[in-house]
């Protein structure tokens, strides 16, 4: 690599730091490193350096942000795929842009493979463009601005290091690629076994309509996150808005012998299907994922009620809410703080 740097230079630090933003599973740190070591060395400019990878990183912001422009939140199945741990990485990113508001591009540039998400959330609330282009411009230029002056202070270390390195270069790729491609395996496995279970226990929107129909007591409850229900502010009739949290302890919220259903908006229904399994864990018998999701019961025609939510707090801190968190504030006010027990819920442990 630093072969490749010093002969290409701020072209090879545009196109790096471009493809790591843009949400390629490859480290940005040694990239980076290296530029400011050899710009401490006289070998690169500091500045093209810096405003090289700056402009990467802003390149691969405006595209995602285009992106959930156009596609909406439907972006995130796109983009769950350039992603180890998909499913969870994306409600995670939906509750921490919503914790955050704008904010969360920012910090998004320190958390690998986030930065796509971050910057698709902004397109797709929308957060508008100026806004959105001066906290992308901050945080690229933190987190740039970081790695590659941590370089340059210390670049005599690294060129010792790289320089005794250099002979065991060949037996470090190859233990690099033995460690990376054994981790791709296990997620793999875990993952394959996470979608069977999947795969046997969802019920389709037309089997869960005809079973309402019929008059059959079926507990079902909305797992979307604030940001899903914001954009789309209906649920199924009778659905119970909970968040995952409030179910580490089911039994004080669901009867054993109830039949539940769950439903969230992540690709391929992984947060229904994780309430699933922990439920089944505490010995609950009956409980399916929505196969789909929400947006498979609206696809298919049936009847949805609006979500109403009422505000908890005076108008003067909702306004200081919507300054603070920009465009997103709204999304705030959406959280669901409680849930309500169920009759026949057991209190205690």
């Amino acid at each position: 690599m630093a072969a490749l740097l010093v002969q290409h230079g701020v072209v090879l630090v545009f196109a790096w730091v471009f493809a790591v933003q843009a949400g390629m599973p490859i480290p940005a740190g040694p990239m980076l490193l290296g530029a400011g070591a050899l710009s401490g060395s006289g070998q690169m400019n500091l500045a093209l350096a810096v405003g090289a990878a700056i402009a990467a990183a802003l390149g691969a912001d405006v595209l995602w942000y285009s992106l959930g422009r156009s596609q909406g939140t439907r972006l995130l199945e796109t983009l769950c795929r350039f992603s180890m741990n998909p499913d969870s990485v994306v409600r995670d990113a939906k509750e921490r842009f919503v914790a955050h508001g704008v904010r969360y591009v920012v910090l998004a540039k320190f958390l690998p493979g986030v930065n796509p998400l971050a910057a698709g959330l902004a397109g797709a609330v929308p957060i508008r463009l100026e806004r959105f282009l001066l906290y992308a411009s901050t945080g690229a230029l933190l987190w740039a601005g970081a790695w590659i002056t941590l370089g340059y202070l210390f670049a005599d270390i690294i060129g010792r290091v790289a320089t005794r390195a250099a002979p065991l270069g060949r037996l470090l790729v190859i233990v690099i690629a033995v460690a990376l491609t054994s981790y791709l395996v296990f997620k793999f496995v875990r993952r394959r076994r996470f979608l069977r279970h999947l795969w046997k226990a969802r019920i389709t929107p037309i089997e869960l309509k005809r079973r309402l129909e019929a008059g059959d007591y079926i507990v079902i409850f909305d797992l979307r996150t604030a940001l899903d229900i914001a954009t789309a502010p209906y649920r199924i009739p009778g659905a119970l808005e909970i968040g995952p949290e409030a179910l580490q302890h089911p039994y004080r919220l669901i009867p054993r012998d109830s039949e539940v259903v769950f439903y969230c908006a992540e690709p391929r229904e992984a947060t229904s299907a994780r309430m699933a399994l922990r439920l089944a864990s505490h010995g609950f018998k009956n409980v399916h994922p929505l196969r789909g999701g929400f947006e498979a019961w609206r696809q298919a025609g049936f009847v949805v009620e609006p979500v109403v939510h009422v505000p908890s707090r005076g108008s003067t801190q909702q306004r200081a809410v919507d300054e603070e968190f920009g465009d997103a504030g709204p999304l705030q006010r959406n959280a669901r703080e409680s849930a309500v027990a169920l009759p026949g819920a057991h209190r205690n442990d």
